[in-house]
């Protein structure tokens, strides 16, 4: 009797958790080292008056400009700040007490990567080298569950992130960079013979291209996981570019808009789909030069946020945390988004409960 009350009960708590969740889709989005300080405060007016960085201050001004920080980051980051915000949850707003740290030491874009998908902040990943993650990341673990296989694709305008995501062991289709768009499909051919025409002003696809790759793809294979991966912010900031920066995030957050709407128009996707979007590093701040910079040497680039939407999280717009959220909790919030129980190969992160409704 013992043995078939342990059985009842873990077969009632298996189909209550799947009844719990109505997510059946998932789309990821990262902005490369985005800063939560603008995400939250719009433009950050020193670096703007700084001719170094900056060299349309007034044209940034007039653009992104408002009385206040929550007016200033509306006008960057419209659809965080109106859809989002409205329907959704944002974390990482250290200044109304919400923070999102790493728990990798390096602060800069594998091993964040790394943390985000694997659950685990690995002292062993600690470079940016094309080296292939051992790591199982939760999108092939994904991969692997019944009515997901052959169903997860990653687009990115880096050209790491095969390596990072290991697509010769996890069977997730990644296309990267320059990698070519082999399909019998018109937009995707289209959009292979552009990225082969453009400047690539930054050396790499342009995140607009890698963008569009992930939505057509979306509209003809119908993935239930999709990861798309933005780099620009991250370079235009090393390259001490402020306003091109903050243009790319503004263009992102319109492309966020554009994929989420298109979600909804879609009966497959409609009510039964997460966006989440978040970062691998942040930037620094104490000092404004080191605005361009993260790595172990500037203390702020720990400090990340996150973003999320769908019929699974409850409408609460900025989340305050008593305790700090951390990268390696994605992971396993992902999959427990889809109704799924991952577990790094190493170490232990817990879901973030309150993305979740109970």
């Amino acid at each position: 009797m013992k043995y078939i009350f342990i059985c009842f009960f873990l077969l009632y708590t298996g189909i209550s958790f799947g009844q719990k969740h109505k997510s059946e889709n998932l789309v990821v989005v990262t902005l490369d080292g985005m800063r939560w300080q603008e995400l939250f405060g719009g433009y950050d007016a020193e670096i703007v008056q700084d001719k170094r960085f900056t060299r349309d201050s007034t044209g940034i001004v007039a653009a992104f400009g408002g009385k206040n920080r929550e007016g200033k980051r509306k006008k960057l980051f419209p659809f965080l700040w109106t859809t989002i915000a409205g329907g959704g949850q944002l974390y990482g707003d250290r200044l109304s007490g919400s923070h999102v740290d790493i728990a990798n030491s390096y602060k800069f874009s594998y091993p964040g990567y790394n943390e985000i998908f694997t659950g685990y902040p690995d002292s062993a990943i600690h470079s940016n080298d094309k080296i292939k993650n051992p790591n199982t990341n939760v999108l092939e673990f994904i991969g692997k569950q019944t009515g997901y296989k052959g169903r997860v694709a990653a687009f990115a305008s880096w050209d790491v992130f095969p390596y990072i995501l290991n697509r010769w062991r996890s069977g997730i289709y990644v296309n990267a960079d320059m990698d070519s768009l082999k399909f019998n499909n018109a937009s995707l051919k289209l959009i292979n013979e552009m990225q082969f025409l453009e400047a690539k002003p930054l050396g790499l696809r342009t995140d607009l291209l890698t963008y569009f790759a992930g939505k057509e793809y979306l509209k003809a294979y119908k993935p239930k996981v999709l990861y798309i991966a933005f780099d620009e912010t991250d370079d235009y900031a090393h390259d001490g570019e402020y306003d091109q920066y903050l243009k790319s995030a503004h263009a992102e957050d319109g492309m966020l808009r554009d994929i989420w709407f298109m979600l909804q128009s879609m009966p497959e996707y409609r009510n039964k789909t997460t966006l989440l979007v978040t970062c691998d590093h942040g930037r620094g701040d104490q000092i404004k030069e080191q605005w361009r910079d993260h790595g172990v040497d500037i203390p702020d680039a720990g400090q990340i946020w996150i973003a999320v939407i769908g019929p699974d999280t409850k409408a609460e717009g900025l989340v305050k945390t008593t305790t700090p959220v951390y990268q390696k909790q994605i992971a396993p919030t992902i999959a427990a988004l889809l109704g799924f129980h991952f577990v790094p190969d190493k170490g232990s992160a817990e879901v973030i409960s309150s993305i979740i409704m109970k």
